[in-house]
């Protein structure tokens, strides 16, 4: 079967990168496409990935809108010229495209229908099938949608497809018995991050030294870090930050993606942005399995002192692992699950229907 899978942030990369190689490895023909983004290709080569280059994104919502018809037609040519019988990935530009050639597309969206209205009109009634997490249910309105108990993030941090690795710690001069903390800064230019913000430069400060009053502060950020921080900037490649993270004491920041990461491991995660409250999938984590905790920027005290009142307790992360395994005991091995689904589409797709319960064949 000839399969495309587009790609068009880092986190994609994650996602999919166990599933490309699944399919590979079962004889499968697999074609990558990907904007030309530094960080999505230095993964992807770090991954041994070949892959086809888009170009860049936009800036600009013009710039963005003339950009993406140009990624359009460009895949619409590959799906033409490879034949491609299923195209799938976080990516408005497959739902389109299967509507003018012979590709069926699968879409892997894990966003509530009311933080994304593009989407919502311009990607979801082209899709044949929309992948979605089970905590999305009821903020989902599309039919083509069919729910699994998972997240994105389970892809590439289920323990079946995740093993930290200890010495990317010592390579920085640390044992898993220091203590330390990684904090992410994003940069909220995405079309469904307009009018959203995370952490000031003072919050960032006053954390900082908070922290520092407790072990080591490591960060990581979408944008130049500011120079009265660039002591603490992440000094390892960005591909073993999972491991870092694994074994890292605290999470502080305002990336949705890394907060979630960092829960599922078992590390404490607290995400301070203007979507706090807002998203289905960190609320569950937050709500249900209090594996992380979110915050509005405005709500930044309260914030402040409940990870003040967090350091001081003793052994806090043996809770946490504890709550991660409540979590992985209740979801599925999302690569498995997604490797069987693409395998057998679209038989795989009456099945979910008629019987949802099968996806628990893949823990």
């Amino acid at each position: 079967m000839n399969i495309l899978v587009d790609i068009g942030h880092p986190a994609h990369v994650h996602l999919t990168k166990n599933l490309i190689k699944e399919l590979i490895k079962k004889g499968h023909h697999v074609i990558i496409t990907a904007k030309t983004v530094p960080i999505i290709e230095r993964l992807l080569k770090t991954e041994s990935l070949d892959y086809i280059l888009l170009g860049k994104k936009g800036k600009s919502i013009v710039s963005k809108i003339l950009h993406q018809i140009k990624f359009d037609i460009k895949i619409l040519w590959i799906c033409i010229k490879h034949k491609i019988n299923i195209g799938t990935g976080v990516s408005a530009s497959i739902t389109r495209i299967s509507r003018l050639c012979k590709m069926s597309s699968i879409n892997l969206d894990d966003d509530d229908d009311e933080v994304q209205s593009i989407m919502v009109n311009f990607s979801h009634p082209f899709t044949d099938i929309r992948l979605t997490p089970s905590a999305i249910i009821g903020h989902r309105k599309s039919k083509r949608a069919l729910f699994y108990e998972g997240i994105h993030e389970l892809a590439y941090l289920h323990p079946n497809r995740f093993t930290p690795n200890e010495k990317v710690i010592q390579e920085i001069g640390l044992s898993k018995k220091d203590r330390f903390f990684i904090m992410r800064f994003v940069t909220f230019n995405a079309y469904h991050d307009a009018n959203h913000k995370g952490l000031s430069f003072e919050q960032k400060k006053k954390l900082i030294d908070l922290l520092s009053e407790y072990g080591r502060v490591i960060i990581t950020s979408e944008y130049p870090i500011e120079t009265e921080f660039e002591k603490y900037r992440l000094p390892i490649p960005p591909e073993k930050i999972h491991s870092l993270m694994y074994f890292s004491t605290l999470f502080i920041g305002d990336s949705q993606t890394m907060t979630s990461e960092a829960a599922i491991m078992g590390v404490p995660a607290f995400k301070c942005n203007t979507f706090a409250g807002i998203l289905s999938v960190p609320n569950e984590l937050e709500n249900k399995y209090h594996l992380c905790y979110a915050y509005t920027p405005e709500d930044f005290d309260k914030l402040y002192n409940h990870i003040k009142e967090l350091l001081q307790q003793p052994d806090f992360k043996k809770e946490w692992l504890f709550k991660k395994e409540q979590f992985i005991a209740d979801k599925i091995d999302v690569t498995a699950f997604l490797v069987w689904f693409i395998e057998n589409y679209p038989e795989s797709a009456k099945i979910m229907k008629e019987n949802p319960d099968y996806q628990f064949k893949f823990r």
